[in-house]
C-alpha cells in the first residue's frame, strides 16, 4: 500500500514533465534574482516581413506578463536566439510556430488586450536588434516558481514571470556570434582627427639638419694652406750652396765648407774640397770673370 501511494504521483510527474519543457520550460530554485532590465544589447537589425512581426508579437503576447517590457524583450530574444542556431526553422514563424515549443494556439488565438502597443514596440525593438546580454545562447524558458531535477539546466536570466536557462550537455556549443551594428565607426573618425597634429610637430628637426652641414664646409676652407706651405719647403731646400776655396785665390787657407744653414749642424751637408787636379779649370774660368760671383 505504501509502495502503491508514492508510486502514482512519481508516473503522473513523469508524465506531465515534458509539457513543461518546451520552449516554455524549467524552474528557478536557484538564487536567481529577478534581472535588473538594463542589461540590453543592440544586433543588426532583422529583414523582416509583416508576418514575422506578427509572429514575434504572438510569442510575446501569450508567453510573457504583458507588462514587463524586460519580459517580452527576453521571449524575442529566445525566438531570435532559435533562428540564429538553424535548428528550429529558418523563419521567424516557423521557429515560433515550432510543435510543442510555445504556448498551445500561440499562432491561431486572438491577441485582445490594452497592452497591444506596448506588445508591438517591443516586438519592433527586438526586430531592430535590442537583446538581452544574459540571454546570448539561452533557447530554453519556463514558468518561474517550477523545479526539475535537470542537472544540465543553465539558469541565466529570471524575467516577465518565466525563467530562462541554457541545456548544457557534453556536446554543448555556444551560439556563433550576431552580427552587430557598427556603432564604433564614430571612432575612426575621432582618432583621424589628431593625424595632423603629428604630421606638423614632425616638420622641426629638418631645419637642425641643414645648419650642421653647413658647419662642416666651412672647415675645409682651411686646407689650401697645406699645399701653401709645403711650395715653400721645396724652394727653401734649393738654398744651400757651396762656395770656392779662398786658398786657390790668395785667401786664407780654409778646409771647412761653407753652408748657408749654419743653425743646423746636426744634418749632413754637401762641401767642395779644392784640389790642384780638380780646380784648375774653375779658377781659370772664375778669373777670367769681370763680375763679381753671385750668390743663388
Amino acid at each position: 500500500m505504501i509502495a502503491t501511494r508514492w508510486k502514482t504521483p512519481l508516473l503522473l510527474g513523469v508524465i506531465t514533465s515534458p509539457l513543461f519543457l518546451a520552449a516554455c520550460s524549467q524552474t528557478t530554485s536557484h538564487s536567481l534574482s529577478v534581472a535588473s532590465l538594463t542589461d540590453a544589447a543592440r544586433s543588426r537589425p532583422y529583414r523582416h516581413t509583416l508576418k514575422d512581426k506578427e509572429c514575434l508579437q504572438r510569442a510575446m503576447f501569450f508567453e510573457s506578463n504583458r507588462s514587463s517590457r524586460d519580459g517580452m524583450i527576453a521571449v524575442g530574444t529566445v525566438v531570435m536566439n532559435r533562428l540564429r542556431s538553424g535548428k528550429h526553422g529558418n523563419t521567424i514563424c516557423q521557429v515560433v510556430g515550432e510543435r510543442g515549443q510555445f504556448a498551445p494556439g500561440v499562432m491561431t488565438r486572438q491577441m485582445n488586450s490594452k497592452a497591444m502597443p506596448d506588445v508591438e514596440e517591443a516586438a519592433e525593438a527586438v526586430l531592430r536588434g535590442e537583446r538581452k546580454t544574459k540571454l546570448k545562447n539561452t533557447m530554453f524558458f519556463h514558468t518561474a516558481g517550477l523545479r526539475f531535477p535537470y542537472k544540465n539546466m543553465h539558469y541565466t536570466m529570471v524575467a516577465g514571470g518565466n525563467a530562462f536557462y541554457e541545456k548544457r550537455g557534453r556536446n554543448w556549443k555556444p551560439l556563433p556570434d550576431e552580427p552587430t551594428v557598427a556603432v564604433a565607426q564614430s571612432t575612426p573618425r575621432g582618432s583621424a582627427r589628431a593625424a595632423p597634429v603629428t604630421l606638423v610637430a614632425s616638420a622641426a628637426p629638418v631645419a637642425k639638419a641643414k645648419f650642421a652641414k653647413a658647419t662642416y664646409v666651412t672647415a675645409v676652407a682651411s686646407q689650401p694652406a697645406k699645399t701653401t706651405l709645403e711650395k715653400a719647403t721645396l724652394v727653401a731646400m734649393q738654398e744651400p750652396m757651396q762656395e770656392p776655396d779662398a786658398a786657390r785665390f790668395g785667401g786664407t787657407a780654409g778646409s771647412q765648407p761653407v753652408t748657408s744653414f749654419p743653425a743646423a749642424p746636426a744634418e749632413p751637408t754637401m762641401s767642395f774640397e779644392s784640389t790642384p787636379e780638380n780646380t784648375d779649370a774653375i779658377g781659370a774660368m772664375i778669373a777670367g770673370q769681370s763680375r763679381p760671383l753671385e750668390v743663388y
